[in-house]
């Protein structure tokens, strides 16, 4: 299969793609981490191990398809029209693979038929509102010339990572091990599927020049709701300036996905933002319509900061994160912009592969370009449920492989600790330059 449309078209509106031969080996047998004495030779010695696993497939003819971000549009004229229409004519097929469940039941092992599937990995989903976006917010993280104005970026940050979640669309699961590895300008990013049961992601990106580190790990618990699906992100948050020795943790709002009266997908929940070094928290809440969907507005945003040790509010927050978040100075009464959406998130696109040799086997767009192609030509969805198959499948011989021969599998770029939590493998190992470019 070959995709239609060819490198850097724009395949509609709201996607763009960027195609790449491969000539590199795939073969998802992980055999857990290697240790070495820089970024660049464990990298090298995992790839090796990747190789050495099993028999080599040839794809020298495979294309690689990279799939542009989800981002807010800057018209909402008639493809507003249309989405609208789209989302009515969907929502009694995607309400009635629910009709099954009541209230309360876990879906975590819950698979969407590919047809509901956004043409790319949740990995890939998951490092785009990291790489992806048209203002450099983490380096204005470590710009800041007071603790206050670095919290205060740090907030901005923040609310940047709240992306637009298409309606009935999922990305696909993960599978174990799978990765993805990407460079936008000075900032390394790596994701891997650090676990299958339950399903962990792990992030893990560095800034030499603005000297940064970014842990970011997560858990996704979706339950149904009875009127839609409820997802919960657990897991942590971590943004390290090494300059100046401040630590933030920050936690994630809640994904709700409403089917029934008024389908659409809403960022709700409130979320913490926290420095103890400089002694400022901030509280940043998430709103939606309401329960029916019926009152309110979407997308609104609203918080305070404080300081921690006397409970004074310095700023309240206010605004939507798709459109602009206001900051207002709670002593001299001043209010400003703290967060524009259409100058973050409206202009962005998809990373490319600049190196095709340093693609891993296990790069999420290697792992799902059968699939990906398949979506993108607009394939039958006994074709696309067929596809799916095959690739379970090699992972369920790789796993009983495994389990048969005594090999406990591990993650190649992340550990566990007793705690329960992931880390990076070395913290003093920076991500090295990734071979997919965002430019």
């Amino acid at each position: 299969m070959s995709p239609s449309a060819s490198v850097g078209k724009t395949a509609d509106s709201r996607s763009n793609f960027s195609h790449t031969k491969a000539g590199s080996t795939i073969n998802p047998v992980d055999d857990g981490p290697v240790e070495s004495t820089s970024p660049q030779e464990y990298f090298s010695a995992a790839e090796e191990q990747e190789q050495e696993a099993g028999e080599e497939e040839d794809l020298t003819n495979k294309v690689l398809v990279v799939t542009a971000p989800c981002r807010i549009e800057r018209s909402q004229g008639a493809g507003a029209k249309d989405l609208k229409k789209s989302k009515s004519s969907i929502q009694a097929t995607v309400f009635d693979l629910f009709k099954g469940f009541s209230p309360g039941s876990d879906l975590t092992r819950f698979q969407l038929p590919p047809q509901f599937n956004l043409p790319k990995s949740q990995l890939q989903a998951y490092g785009e509102s990291v790489y992806c976006c048209a203002q450099d917010l983490l380096g204005m993280c470590t710009a800041g010339a007071t603790p206050l104005d670095r919290f205060l970026a740090v907030v901005r940050w923040h609310i940047s990572t709240t992306r637009p979640a298409p309606f009935a669309r999922a990305p696909y699961n993960p599978i174990l091990g799978e990765t993805h590895h990407v460079s936008a300008g000075d900032l390394n990013v790596i994701c891997e599927q650090v676990s299958h049961h339950p399903p962990v992601s792990a992030l893990y990106a560095t800034s030499g020049s603005k000297k940064l580190q970014l842990l970011w790990w997560h858990h996704a618990v979706p339950r149904f709701c009875g009127n839609g699906v409820e997802i919960t992100i657990l897991g942590q948050r971590q943004l390290k300036l090494t300059e100046h020795h401040e630590t933030y943790e920050t936690t994630s709002p809640k994904l709700f996905i409403r089917f029934f009266p008024m389908p659409a997908n809403e960022w709700l929940g409130n979320t913490t933002v926290r420095c103890i070094k400089s002694g400022l928290e901030a509280s940043v809440s998430f709103r939606g319509r309401g329960f029916f969907g019926f009152r309110g507005s979407s997308n609104r945003v609203s918080g305070k900061i404080w300081e921690i040790s006397t409970k004074r509010v310095l700023y309240e927050l206010n605004g939507s994160w798709d459109k602009v978040v206001t900051v207002k100075d709670k002593h001299s009464g001043e209010i400003c912009n703290l967060y524009d959406a259409q100058a973050a998130i409206a202009d962005i696109h998809a990373p490319v592969v600049e190196n095709m040799k340093g693609v891993s086997s296990m790069e999420s767009v290697n792992v799902w370009s059968d699939l990906t192609d398949a979506l993108i030509n607009g394939e039958s969805a006994q074709a696309m449920r067929e596809t799916k198959r095959r690739l379970e499948e090699m992972q369920r011989d790789l796993e009983q492989k495994r389990h048969a021969s005594g090999v406990v599998w591990t993650p190649k770029h992340f550990r566990s600790t007793k705690e329960g939590t992931w880390v990076w493998h070395d913290e003093a190992a920076h991500v090295p330059c990734a071979p997919l470019v965002v430019k």
